[in-house]
């Protein structure tokens, strides 16, 4: 609360706010403003052909019920700590007899969205370390020397995310062979079914789409008149969201947690703190509220249905 009202009197003492606060209502009119919302589209569309994909070794789903489970999975998830609800709402478009199964096909997916957003951070970080002039302004966030260890550490996990994700057969038999989890083997067994170009293209997707977020992020951040150029502005983009990968938060509360963190990042480069505000609220928006919103429709639909079979 106490770093909320902080932010808030940042926001409210700036000396232009009245100015920027305008703009900010005739912004609904900019164009980019739409072109956010239609990478929105791109965005789950991505993520619901991803899961075609994951799904493919239990059921074959086709893309409009992909989508659907997409989107009941971004319903629950808002309600859940670091959107683990996202596994019960896909698998409700699930056959019964695959619904268990299927959450680690779910996991699956999210590590390979674990390890763009890890790598590419790992990236960001090197970036200011140790190639970007601007990188000594991050020093009054972050000390050189702990930066670097952050940077190891996220290199380290990230490579071996790859190599859990790259051969999840293989941990298939792993623990097939460990008596103690074996009785969970036919939960994860379909692990195994994935050849390593399945693996890739899903990785591939996944790639795809935090490039959408970074683009719908600039572009709103360009629409709120924050001023960055833009390989800077991508580099830092990288290491918020390599940030808010490692911060616990909860759906709907998240908002002043992804506020303070980019206002935190983005303020050392730009004075615009409203602007920044906005832009992350926007994208909170966009990118999650609008999609529970539709989700819990399908949901309270797909409940309509059962209860009249």
């Amino acid at each position: 609360m106490l770093l909320a009202w902080s932010l808030y009197k940042k926001v409210y003492m700036q000396p232009d706010f009245s100015n920027r606060w305008q703009h900010i209502k005739e912004s609904i009119h900019n164009p980019l403003l739409w072109l956010v919302l239609l990478l929105m589209l791109v965005n789950w569309a991505l993520e619901s052909r991803k899961w075609q994909l994951l799904a493919a070794p239990l059921e074959k789903i086709s893309f409009p019920t992909a989508v659907k489970s997409v989107l009941a999975g971004c319903s629950i998830t808002m309600l859940t700590p670091n959107r683990i609800g996202e596994y019960g709402g896909r698998i409700l478009y699930m056959q019964e007899q695959n619904r268990l199964k299927a959450i680690s096909h779910t996991i699956l997916g999210s590590m390979s969205q674990l390890f763009v957003t890890l790598i590419m951070g790992s990236v960001g970080l090197f970036y200011f370390r140790f190639i970007s002039n601007e990188g000594k302004m991050l020093n009054v966030l972050i000390s050189p020397f702990l930066l670097n260890i952050l940077l190891y550490i996220s290199v380290l996990v990230s490579v071996g995310l790859l190599m859990l994700y790259l051969r999840a057969g293989f941990l298939v038999t792993l623990i097939h062979k460990a008596g103690v989890f074996k009785k969970f083997v036919k939960y994860i067994e379909h692990l195994g079914d994935f050849s390593r170009k399945q693996l890739l293209r899903i990785l591939f997707l996944s790639i795809l789409r935090y490039m959408v977020f970074i683009l719908q992020y600039m572009l709103l951040l360009h629409v709120m008149q924050v001023t960055l150029n833009p390989v800077l502005c991508f580099w830092l983009l990288a290491i918020y969201y390599w940030l808010m990968a490692f911060t616990p938060t909860i759906g709907f509360t998240e908002l002043p947690i992804r506020a303070t963190a980019s206002v935190q990042l983005l303020q050392v480069f730009s004075a615009n703190i409203l602007g920044i505000e906005v832009a992350s609220f926007a994208i909170w928006l966009i990118n999650l509220v609008l999609p529970a919103i539709g989700g819990s429709i399908l949901i309270l639909k797909l409940k309509i249905i059962k209860e009249n079979d």
